[in-house]
């Protein structure tokens, strides 16, 4: 029996040529994808933005034995009922990692050298001489020990940056989460690049700027809501820290009238981080060698613990 493949559109879809003939692939957006999962035995969830999945997954008759998403994350799509079903959900794990990574170098060169004033006094046609940060011997803080926190730690050591890694348990190379706030108060650069779970819902609130010292800057290349946002606001504020780069937010897109567009120090980026030219196309081929391995029977890889939220390392 021919299987059917269900794909959550997004534009533009993905190229699933060479499974023509061979695989029934049908086409849904978010208004009719609950009415559509009961036929589907798998389902590419091609827009991960949409939240439709979490929403739809509840409910009568059958359900997609594999889920992947085209993302990292997996917070838009786990419900209580996926995650205590037989389903197999799959991530893109592997596609982000590089360039997270040299996103994250790009922010601290930038705002170590000035970078953004520059191009200020540029437009305004000011001359303006002012001094840079040395980049080399300073600290970072890398949140998040899966592989894109471990591809930032290597960019990052590159430029000669003493870089340490939390994740959520301790191991060789790796602090656990007793060590964090003392590895943040003393971090030149803290960077958040963790999944989003229950432990790390806004992790980073109040209290947690509040251990950093005056002169680190924050960024956030994770979830959204890793951070409070509200505590964050205020820690630019008040001068808590010297500044922050959020590439992800609790609300996508970043509304207009949002007070974060005008917070002194901090760099908005509309959720670019990891999507350099061709990812999509990357997206799309990752998905095509994981359903061979299905179809052949072989076991899946980057499959998601969905007790945890995300694919445990080894």
């Amino acid at each position: 029996m021919t299987p059917t493949l269900l794909v959550l559109d997004a534009d533009p879809p993905p190229r699933l040529g060479r499974l023509t003939g061979r695989v029934r692939i049908v086409h849904t957006d978010a208004r009719h994808l609950a009415e559509r999962l009961p036929e589907a035995d798998v389902l590419l969830v091609w827009d991960f933005t949409s939240r439709a999945v979490r929403q739809a997954w509840p409910g009568d008759g059958p359900r997609p034995r594999w889920v992947h998403t085209a993302s990292a994350g997996v917070d838009h799509l786990m419900c209580p009922e996926l995650a205590a079903s037989d389903t197999v959900v799959t991530n893109a794990r592997g596609i982000f990692d590089q360039p997270i990574a040299e996103y994250v170098a790009a922010l601290v060169l930038a705002v170590a050298k000035d970078l953004p004033r520059t191009l200020e006094y540029q437009r305004e046609r000011i001359w303006r001489h002012r001094e840079g940060r040395r980049v080399a011997g300073t600290r970072a803080c890398v949140i998040g020990s899966g592989p894109i926190g471990r591809a930032i730690v290597r960019t990052l050591k590159a430029l000669d940056v003493t870089t340490a890694l939390v994740g959520r348990v301790p191991r060789t190379g790796i602090h656990g989460p007793a060590d964090l706030d003392r590895l943040i108060a003393r971090a030149d650069w803290v960077i958040a690049a963790a999944p989003l779970t229950e432990q790390t819902y806004r992790m980073f609130d109040t209290r947690r700027f509040g251990v950093m010292q005056p002169s680190a800057f924050f960024v956030n290349v994770g979830r959204g809501h890793l951070v409070d946002e509200e505590a964050l606001a205020h820690a630019l504020t008040q001068r808590w820290i010297a500044g922050a780069a959020l590439d992800v937010f609790a609300t996508e897109p970043l509304p207009g009238d949002s007070p974060l567009w005008g917070l002194p120090g901090l760099i908005v980026s509309p959720h670019m981080s990891g999507d350099t030219v061709g990812w999509r196309d990357e997206l799309g081929s990752q998905f095509l060698e994981l359903y061979e391995r299905w179809a052949a029977g072989r076991p899946l890889v980057n499959v998601v613990d969905k007790t945890r939220g995300y694919v445990p390392g080894h």
